[in-house]
């Protein structure tokens, strides 16, 4: 499954018939979710059961636990077909008046729901959708999109006025996040966190006004479980970001734990998995690390141009298998370096390539070439794999049955 192509949402619907167990409970669904860093913002797996074709990147993985989540929501309060699960899904957004796709982009995206929700669902992912912008910053994935999920249980439950709710949730995460950084001595790493979250709002401004101590009566007075426990989440998330808890810290996260009318034995829950998430994960999340901007920059592009062989593998499968030539020089340039001759064979060949498909003009912009070794490090991996990877199998039972 490649969340980057077309036809993905429907690909997954036929994967996922066979696993409509995984999750007993929204309880195993949050835990599953806290795991995979979804609930977090900082997506760093996907559910067991889908088995993808190509390393993915964390917006991918945002995507596909996005749907996950989506999912087994609904599945869990109505069950039914996938379909009108996609439905469901693409009126809910509708209702929060969520789709910032212009005129050429509704005109080009099909008139299938899924596909028109797979162009609204990227929108939701995205922080910002420029490449340049993207280039420079990995900070991409909008780290609130759990919030969607706890507003589409809502709009299952047939509870009105969601809007007013997502700009609740979204002002007391914010606040919670903000007072918990206040708890402590601040670094670098948090001012980027702060970033991170005042960029991911969608519903509220991060205006100063915002920030203020009417929030802890506001957070008294909201009852809802799921809710709560999130925000419980996102404190930890931010005390233990430097990950070390001293008396302060901790002193906040008992006293936000018991405002929102969590048992301790579930505060001391939900700092032993953020700790365990960290542990974990230290060293694959983009966010997490350290890097100067000469890696920050090799390695956001390494993810831009994986993404553009992808989407346009088909292609250049067809143009490379009219070159023998180049094939031959990509696959020794796998096991040996390839002298400047053939270096410059390898580039002059590839920019004939790029030149027959518009998505990859990035490669003869001035200064393009510098993405060349990427791509040819990228390609022997990708290519073999790459092909219709959101083709639904005939032994695959498929959705429109």
């Amino acid at each position: 499954m490649n969340p980057s192509a077309s036809g993905w949402i429907e690909k997954y619907g036929s994967v996922v018939q066979k696993h409509q167990n995984a999750f007993p409970d929204f309880d195993a669904l949050y835990n599953t979710l806290k795991k995979s860093g979804f609930v977090y913002g900082l997506n760093s797996g996907i559910p067991d059961f889908i088995h993808p074709e190509h390393i993915l990147s964390e917006d991918e993985k945002a995507k596909i636990n996005l749907l996950n989540a989506l999912y087994f929501t609904y599945l869990l309060k109505d069950g039914g077909d996938f379909n009108d699960f996609i439905e469901q899904v693409y009126k809910f957004y509708e209702v929060l008046k969520i789709d910032t796709s212009g005129f050429f982009g509704k005109l080009f995206t099909g008139k299938k729901t899924s596909a028109k929700l797979e162009k609204l669902m990227a929108s939701r992912i995205y922080i910002e959708d420029n490449i340049f912008s993207k280039t420079f910053n990995s900070l991409i994935t909008n780290s609130l999109l759990f919030v969607d999920v706890l507003l589409f249980k809502r709009y299952l439950n047939n509870i009105e006025d969601l809007k007013t709710k997502a700009e609740e949730i979204e002002y007391l995460a914010i606040n919670i996040t903000y007072h918990a950084l206040s708890s402590k001595e601040q670094n670098r790493k948090d001012n980027k966190l702060s970033q991170l979250l005042a960029s991911s709002l969608t519903y509220i401004n991060c205006a100063d006004n915002t920030f203020d101590g009417s929030y802890r009566d506001r957070l008294l007075a909201n009852k809802e479980t799921w809710e709560n426990r999130y925000l419980l989440d996102m404190a930890c998330l931010t005390v233990w970001e430097d990950h070390s808890l001293d008396y302060t810290e901790s002193e906040f996260i008992f006293g936000i734990g018991k405002d929102l009318g969590i048992e301790n034995h579930l505060i001391s829950e939900s700092i032993m998995h953020v700790t365990e998430f960290f542990r974990q994960n230290l060293d694959t999340i983009p966010y997490l690390k350290e890097k100067n901007l000469a890696h920050q920059f090799y390695d956001s592009m390494g993810k831009i141009v994986k993404k553009l062989i992808l989407r346009n593998s088909k292609r250049l499968h067809k143009e490379l298998s009219q070159s023998a030539e180049l094939v031959a020089l990509l696959s020794k340039s796998t096991v040996r370096d390839l002298s400047r001759d053939e270096k410059k064979k390898v580039q002059n060949q590839l920019i004939d390539i790029f030149k027959s498909i518009p998505s990859l003009a990035i490669f003869i912009l001035p200064g393009g070439a510098i993405l060349l070794p990427i791509f040819i490090k990228l390609i022997p991996k990708l290519l073999p794999s790459a092909f219709d990877e959101n083709r639904i199998d005939v032994e695959e039972k498929s959705i429109d049955d």
